[in-house]
């Protein structure tokens, strides 16, 4: 809605949240926050009051029907949010109504809203409150045996918030991930706005998901969007938390640490690029992030390695055996390693970490070997996400980046081409390596498929590597089968003629 017409927001301040929402919540009106146990439900409520303060200077009042205030004010603390110190400036007020809510209640009539309202009243008006949080709403309905008893109380919460003049989030528990948006159904008719949190366990991991339902006369973005729980930030909405516009390219080039590669790329890479390498598993892809991140040393700028699919030491140890000694280039502080096995954390948690690491870091380049082993553990959307996000943290400190992926039998998936394809065209860059079959011998061959802003060499040239590294020879001719070591239907380069003589343009 546009114009006089227009819905009143109210930022959130939630990392990423309000991209969602397009602004924030509805002013002066209730939203319903549902979602299974673990799904954040809590800490959203929380941060909606934690962030008003800390950001906007808005102070709040926190209902609680369960957790005891003592624990909230600890576990809040670990985030990084004061709440004592909040009280003790009247930015912050407590209604505990968990007291009041024995095991030996009966079923109906058990509790006074009318106190309860009351009460808020009062914090609200002694605060100055323009934020009101309840948490959560089971913990009384439960008393309830009667769904309309349920319904006309919980409108007479929404009315008496309303009439407060506040902004509030009520958290309400939802027996599962995709079916219904709560426990008793009445809840999302009474209230204007309907957000879902969902927990869903997907391929042996749990993905977090934000979901908005309804926004009653507001425009918002639709579907899930994935979302983390970070020990400094609290919740975090990837990819949209970290997508800024920015109109500023870099013209500046760096070199790829193979000077014939920097030749076919038209004088290196864009200091901003994303660089995408591609090949089966023995084509160099290692061998080119080394000597990528050793040429960033020798030009005096720090690199940040990180490796998903061994050890340190096997990566120490295979440096080492093309002439590089990374202990060295880490012992001069200009190069970072970091190494874990993609199933040890989330793609979202991954993602933090790097963030974390280029922040404290602050280096002029990255690698990331290899984004196939993500592929194995993720969904291609979050796989998608994550690059999606990864890539706009960088290209904002222009960093450049280099990514390497293995093509066909480690896919895991009848989506995972399509997957590939959307992650090339994320990329500035795309290098392709590939086996290609001689007369007698599997060779290897290098094309750059694509350099966004660049004129660079579109002919098939062969590659070999030794003792000292990778080296770049003349245009393929004559070959007669080019050799994949695995089928991926993406990424033939086409018909041996074509091979000869220019690969496809970028």
């Amino acid at each position: 809605m546009t114009g006089s017409n227009a819905i009143a927001r109210i930022p959130t301040g939630i990392n990423g949240f309000d991209h969602v929402t397009l602004g924030g919540l509805p002013a002066g009106r209730s939203t319903l926050v549902s979602g299974t146990t673990g799904s954040g439900k809590t800490l959203f409520a929380v941060e909606f009051l934690s962030r008003g303060i800390m950001r906007f200077n808005e102070p709040g009042v926190f209902v609680t029907f369960e957790e005891t205030v003592t624990d909230i004010r600890r576990n809040s603390a670990s985030l990084g949010f004061p709440i004592q110190s909040w009280e003790d400036d009247g930015k912050w007020a407590f209604v505990e109504a968990s007291a009041s809510i024995g095991e030996d209640a009966p079923a109906v009539g058990a509790y006074d809203f009318g106190a309860l309202v009351a009460r808020i009243e009062h914090a609200v008006r002694q605060t100055g409150a323009r934020r009101v949080a309840l948490d959560s709403l089971n913990a009384i309905f439960t008393r309830f045996a009667d769904i309309s008893v349920v319904r006309h109380e919980l409108f007479r919460v929404a009315s008496a918030l309303k009439a407060l003049g506040v902004t509030s989030v009520l958290t309400a528990e939802r027996p599962e991930e995709y079916d219904g948006v709560t426990r008793y159904g009445v809840e999302p008719f009474v209230l204007d706005n309907v957000i879902i949190l969902r927990n869903v366990l997907r391929q042996g991991r749990r993905s977090r998901t934000v979901e908005i339902v309804k926004f009653r006369g507001a425009t918002h973005r639709t579907g899930e969007w994935l979302f983390t729980i970070d020990p400094r930030d609290g919740i975090v909405v990837v990819p949209l938390a970290f997508l800024t516009p920015s109109d500023h390219a870099s013209l500046a080039r760096v070199s790829s640490g193979i000077p014939e590669l920097d030749e076919m790329c038209g004088g290196g890479f864009y200091r901003d690029a994303i660089v995408l390498m591609t090949g089966p598993t023995g084509t160099g892809k290692t061998l080119a992030s080394l000597r990528f991140a050793a040429a960033a040393v020798e030009a005096g700028e720090r690199c940040l390695l990180c490796t998903f699919d061994g050890t340190r030491g096997q990566l120490f140890r295979t440096a080492a055996s093309w002439g590089l000694d990374l202990k060295a280039m880490q012992a001069s502080g200009l190069a970072r390693v970091m190494s874990s096995y993609a199933e040890v954390t989330s793609p979202e948690d991954l993602f933090l970490q790097l963030r974390r690491a280029v922040e404290e870091f602050a280096p002029a380049r990255l690698v990331i070997d290899t984004v196939s082993a993500l592929e194995r553990v993720v969904a291609p959307r979050t796989l998608l996400d994550f690059i999606i996000a990864l890539g706009a943290v960088l290209r904002q400190s222009e960093i450049t980046t280099l990514l390497t992926r293995t093509p066909s039998g480690r896919l895991i998936s009848a989506d995972a081409p399509a997957i590939a394809s959307d992650i090339a065209g994320l990329s500035d860059v795309w290098i392709q390596l590939r086996y290609v079959e001689g007369p007698a011998e599997i060779q290897r061959a290098i094309a750059v498929l694509q350099a966004r802003g660049s004129a660079h060499d579109h002919r098939i040239r062969q590659f070999w590597i030794d003792d000292t590294g990778m080296h770049i020879g003349g245009p393929l001719r004559g070959v007669p089968h080019v050799f994949t070591g695995a089928t991926d239907p993406g990424t033939a380069w086409g018909s041996p003629e074509s091979e000869a003589t220019e690969g496809p343009s970028g």
